[in-house]
C-alpha cells in the first residue's frame, strides 16, 4: 500500500532539504527589488525579480538594521542570504542578510539617498548660510582629540589670530557612536553659547572613515546651530553631506582654520596703512587750521581793536539816520493819508446830505400820491374775490361778494343790483 503524506510533512521534509545544501545555505542572488513593503515590526519583505522569474525575499529587523541605503521598487541590487521553505505556506523564499546596490556601493547609495532627501528639504539652500564672524572671540572645534587635524587647526589659529579663544569638544570621528556625539557636541556648543563660530571635521580617509560626517543627525544638527558652522572633513575632493549643509565648506581641516579668522599679519598691514592715512588727514587738517588761524591773526579787526570800533560806530551812525529818515517818512505818510480819510468824510457828508434831500422829496411825493389820501376824504375802494381793483360795473354781476376798502378798515357786501 502506498504511503500518503500530511502537507506539513512534505513541507518540513523540503524544509530539511533546502537547509541541507550548501549551495542554498549561502547565496548572492541578483535582481529589481519589486513589491518592497516595510512592516510596524521592522521586518521588510519584497520580491527579487528578472525578465524570466521572481523570488520572494524577507530581510527581519536585525539585518535590516545595518542597511545603509533605503530599498526602494525598482531598484536593483544583490541580495546575499539563504533560501528556505516557509513550512506554513509551502514557498520558499530568500531570507536576506545583507543586501547592496548593484554596480554602485551601499555607501554611496545611502549617500545620495540622503543628500537628495535633505536637499528636498531645502537643507542646502543658500539662503539658511549664516555669515561667519569677522574676529571670532570663540572658537568651538568639534573633533577627536587625538587626530593630527585637530594640531594642525590649533597651530594656525595661534599663528594667525592668538587674540580667539578655541575650546574643544572632543568626540569620536570614526564608527557607529561617532554621529550621535558630533550632533549631542553641537546642540551643547549652541545651547551653553560656548562660542560665536564652530569647526566641526577631521582629517583624511576611506568613505567609511568619514562616514560619520554623511549621517542624517549630524546633518539636522548642523542645521538647527544658531552657531555658524564651518565643516572641514578630509582633503579637499572629499566630499560629505555636513558639507552641503554647513555655512561654509572647507577644503581641509587646515583651510578650515584659515577661514575661520583673520591673518594677523595683514592686519597689521591694514593698521599700519590706516595710521599712516589718519596721520595724512590729521596734519592736512592741521595746516588748513593754521592757515585760519593765520588769517585771522592778519585780519584789521585783530591788528586794530580801535579801528574795528570806530567802523561799527559809523555804521551805526549810518544806521541811526536811516532810522530817522525812516521815522519823518512815516510821519508824513500817515498825515498824508489822514488827510485823504478828512477829504472821503467830507465828500460822504456831502453825499448823504444830497440822499437825505431826495429821500424827503420822494416820501412827499409818495404820500401825496397815496391811495389812503383818497381813502381818508371819504372815498372808497372796491376788490372782487381775487383781490383785483374794480375800475367798471362791467367788472361786477349781481350776487358777486366784492370788497370796499375805507379809511379805517373794509366792508364785504354783496351786489343786489347793477346801474350803468
Amino acid at each position: 500500500m502506498q504511503q500518503v503524506y500530511e502537507v506539513s510533512q512534505v513541507n518540513e521534509y523540503l524544509k530539511l532539504r533546502f537547509e541541507d545544501d550548501e549551495f542554498l545555505s549561502a547565496i548572492f542572488i541578483r535582481g529589481e527589488i519589486s513589491n518592497y513593503k516595510l512592516y510596524p515590526s521592522g521586518h521588510h519583505y519584497f520580491s527579487l525579480k528578472d525578465a524570466n522569474g521572481a523570488m520572494r525575499c524577507v530581510m527581519f529587523k536585525g539585518s535590516a538594521f545595518r542597511l545603509r541605503f533605503k530599498p526602494k521598487d525598482g531598484m536593483k541590487v544583490i541580495a546575499f542570504g539563504r533560501v528556505a521553505v516557509y513550512p506554513r505556506d509551502g514557498v520558499y523564499q530568500l531570507y536576506c542578510e545583507t543586501m547592496t546596490p548593484d554596480g554602485v556601493g551601499d555607501l554611496h547609495a545611502a549617500f545620495e539617498q540622503l543628500k537628495e532627501k535633505l536637499q528636498a528639504q531645502g537643507l542646502f539652500s543658500l539662503d539658511r548660510k549664516k555669515p561667519l564672524p569677522q574676529y571670532p572671540h570663540r572658537i568651538a572645534i568639534v573633533t577627536s582629540s587625538a587626530g593630527a587635524a585637530l594640531r594642525d587647526m590649533l597651530r594656525i589659529l595661534r599663528k594667525r589670530y592668538p587674540l580667539t579663544e578655541v575650546k574643544l569638544l572632543a568626540v569620536r570621528v570614526q564608527g557607529e557612536e561617532a554621529p550621535a556625539e558630533i550632533a549631542a557636541a553641537i546642540r551643547y556648543a549652541n545651547r551653553f553659547r560656548v562660542a560665536d563660530l564652530i569647526i566641526t571635521g577631521r582629517g583624511g580617509g576611506s568613505i567609511e572613515d568619514l562616514w560619520a560626517f554623511n549621517d542624517e543627525r549630524v546633518a539636522y544638527a548642523i542645521a538647527d546651530s544658531d552657531i555658524p558652522v564651518i565643516s572641514a572633513v578630509g582633503h579637499e575632493p572629499d566630499v560629505t553631506i555636513s558639507d552641503f549643509v554647513a555655512d561654509l565648506r572647507a577644503a581641509t581641516p587646515s583651510n578650515a582654520a584659515e577661514l575661520a579668522v583673520p591673518d594677523q599679519a595683514e592686519l597689521r598691514k591694514a593698521l599700519q596703512a590706516s595710521s599712516m592715512l589718519l596721520l595724512t588727514l590729521m596734519q592736512k587738517r592741521l595746516k588748513q587750521e593754521r592757515q585760519r588761524v593765520d588769517a585771522l591773526a592778519a585780519a584789521r579787526s585783530l591788528r586794530s581793536p580801535h579801528n574795528y570800533i570806530n567802523d561799527r560806530r559809523l555804521l551805526l551812525d549810518h544806521t541811526q539816520a536811516r532810522l530817522c529818515n525812516a521815522s519823518v517818512l512815516l510821519v508824513k505818510q500817515k498825515r498824508e493819508r489822514f488827510q485823504t480819510y478828512q477829504q472821503l468824510y467830507a465828500l460822504s457828508a456831502q453825499l448823504l446830505n444830497r440822499k437825505r434831500e431826495q429821500f424827503v422829496r420822494l416820501t412827499a411825493k409818495l404820500d401825496a400820491m397815496s391811495p389812503l389820501k383818497v381813502l381818508s376824504r371819504g372815498y372808497g375802494m372796491a376788490t372782487d374775490g381775487q383781490g383785483k381793483l374794480i375800475k367798471s360795473v362791467d367788472a361786477v354781476s349781481v350776487g358777486e361778494r366784492i370788497t370796499v376798502h375805507f379809511a379805517d378798515g373794509a366792508a364785504i357786501t354783496e351786489v343786489q343790483e347793477v346801474q350803468k
